[in-house]
């Protein structure tokens, strides 16, 4: 696409530009029900681990799907379960646990579920008269505290966390479930993400809304980083919990008040946040009568191809956000890739849909089809590409409009200003031809430490080539070249890159992925990467099922 052009609308969308897929195999077994393995078992080296490597590859997902007679309708629903790859010196341990959270609690002691999830209504007690149950569909669900979305870090500490109010501090090493936190206990918020971002500083930056007589809002919350003198007292680490000092920086006003956006997740650069206001709405009138109407929460969720996309820019040390509204077309993002300054611009690179629907589409019913339905399920699927924005940081008043403000010699995305305080972007399509073979990509990831909010050359991935990521990725962000590890019937997760120590280049280390597979002739496994040729290094065959799971992080141990 040459630059002059601007808009970057495709005639076909991101599905129908990619191959129709035929003879896909079920994957059901991923999403089956697992027994936990807490005690640290061996796993069986082949190849080599190197010994460089110290630490623990932690991850979380859902592994179990029912309890007693009922059973979960959505993936998400699913109990959390925590999952700990141990590595040192060239060897491996395994161990896993199920989060403790009250939902799981509640539900084992009454052998029935009792606590509602995102695709999953609890009925009223059946020990109950007929009007007990009747009236008890008028009471507020409690929020759930399963926390099985990621694993994040709060002053050194580790938690679990979902999308609600709640989540629960772990301990990374035996997995032990510790405290519930509330965040509203902390800050006037009554959710945050399972996606913050981190300052070199120390410090930790997420989102939450908050609704009330004035409005539906957006807020950027800062958790500062842990002070010296609070790291010890009388000699030891406090074993407790620690939000203070959390603080709402900045509190962006819904468009829709009544329909806000769902988002995932957001973009952070070394001095900017941008907010992507995406055209998933919630409908809240919708969510005050869904107990009512036994719907569970993901029926209120819509995509409104009619509205566009809207980016708040918001400066992150001062918190003010910017007078100039970016608009862009209807698209929907989870994850972001990086973001960075460069030359008075903003550049930001993201995985995006052209169909926000897809969210409610992980009914574990539709996992779980084989043969034909499950090839129409995967086809009728959006696929998510990677994209390129560009925001002008200033935009001058008297630039005459429709006029392109970026002039980025590296960058085909624009930006023009179509009215006064108003600018329009359109992407750059970060990819070649090449990459819509594996079905477009998701569940990014970067050399974080060093490269987060910097301008960076490579990014790792999930490929989709079938419902569930069965292929790596990796991106040269320059030359849009694709390495590629793909074997038929493996399913790995979200890639982790873990630097080499005193790496001299951004891709020195390795990544690490857990690869499932539904076939019984073939082990469950952790794999080892070579960043940089992206060629298997090693593996460590593990003995027991594991299920599909999405996130990871590395915790360094020395």
């Amino acid at each position: 696409m040459s630059k002059t052009t601007g808009q970057h609308l495709q005639a076909a969308s991101s599905k129908e530009r990619c191959p129709v897929a035929k003879g896909l195999v079920s994957i059901a077994p991923l999403v089956s029900s697992v027994e936990e393995t807490p005690d640290p078992i061996s796993t069986s080296i082949k190849g080599t681990i190197p010994s460089w490597i110290h630490g623990s590859f932690l991850r979380n997902g859902p592994g179990k799907f029912e309890f007693g007679k009922d059973k979960y309708t959505h993936w998400f629903d699913g109990m959390a379960m925590m999952h700990r790859f141990h590595v040192k010196d060239g060897g491996v341990t395994y161990n896993s646990s199920f989060l403790r959270s009250d939902s799981y609690t509640q539900n084992s002691e009454k052998d029935r579920i009792v606590v509602s999830e995102f695709g999953t209504l609890a009925m009223p007690d059946p020990c109950k008269n007929v009007f007990a149950r009747f009236f008890s569909r008028f009471k507020v669900p409690k929020a759930t505290d399963n926390a099985s979305v990621n694993f994040v870090k709060y002053k050194g500490d580790y938690y679990v966390s979902t999308e609600t109010n709640y989540m629960r501090r772990v301990d990374p090493n035996s997995l032990e479930t510790k405290e519930k936190v509330d965040w509203t206990q902390y800050i006037a918020v009554s959710s945050a993400t399972a996606h913050p971002h981190y300052d070199r500083e120390g410090a930790t930056y997420n989102m939450g809304n908050s609704y009330g007589k004035s409005g539906f809002f957006y807020n950027i919350i800062r958790v500062p980083p842990q002070e010296e003198e609070e790291e010890e007292e009388n000699g030891a680490k406090k074993d407790a919990a620690d939000l203070s000092g959390a603080k709402v920086i900045c509190s962006i006003a819904a468009s829709e008040p009544r329909k806000p956006s769902y988002y995932h997740s957001f973009v952070m650069s070394e001095n900017y946040i941008v907010f992507i206001e995406q055209p998933i709405k919630l409908d809240l009138l919708k969510f005050m009568l869904y107990q009512i109407q036994g719907k569970s929460f993901h029926k209120v969720m819509t995509w409104d191809p009619k509205s566009d996309t809207v980016f708040h820019l918001v400066n992150r040390h001062t918190g003010e956000e910017s007078k100039v509204r970016y608009r862009g077309e209807p698209m929907f993002t989870l994850h972001q890739i990086n973001a960075f300054e460069d030359g008075g611009f903003l550049v930001m690179d993201m995985c995006c849909g052209d169909d926000g629907a897809v969210i409610g589409d992980f009914t574990l019913e539709n996992l779980r089809r084989s043969g034909e339905d499950i090839d129409k399920f995967y086809n009728s699927m959006c696929r998510n590409l990677p994209r390129r924005y560009v925001i002008p940081l200033t935009v001058d008043e008297a630039a005459p409009q429709d006029q392109d403000l970026v002039n980025l010699s590296y960058c085909k995305a624009t930006a023009k200003k179509t009215r006064p305080g108003e600018v329009y972007l359109t992407y750059e399509e970060l990819f070649n031809e090449e990459l819509l073979q594996y079905g477009g990509l998701e569940f990014p990831q970067i050399n974080y430490a060093e490269y987060n909010g910097r301008p960076y050359r490579y990014f790792y991935a999930c490929g989709f080539g079938h419902v569930f990521s069965d292929s790596l990725l990796k991106m040269d962000v320059h030359t849009k070249e694709l390495k590629v590890w793909r074997h038929p019937g493996l399913f790995p997760s979200e890639p982790v890159f873990v630097p080499a120590p005193n790496a001299a280049e951004e891709d020195d280390g390795v990544v690490m992925s857990v690869i499932i597979t539904p076939e019984e002739d073939k082990s469950t496994f952790l794999l080892v990467l070579d960043a940089k040729t992206f060629t298997e290094l090693g593996r460590a065959e593990v003995p027991v099922n594991i299920p599909y799971g999405t996130h990871g992080v590395f915790k360094d141990g020395s």
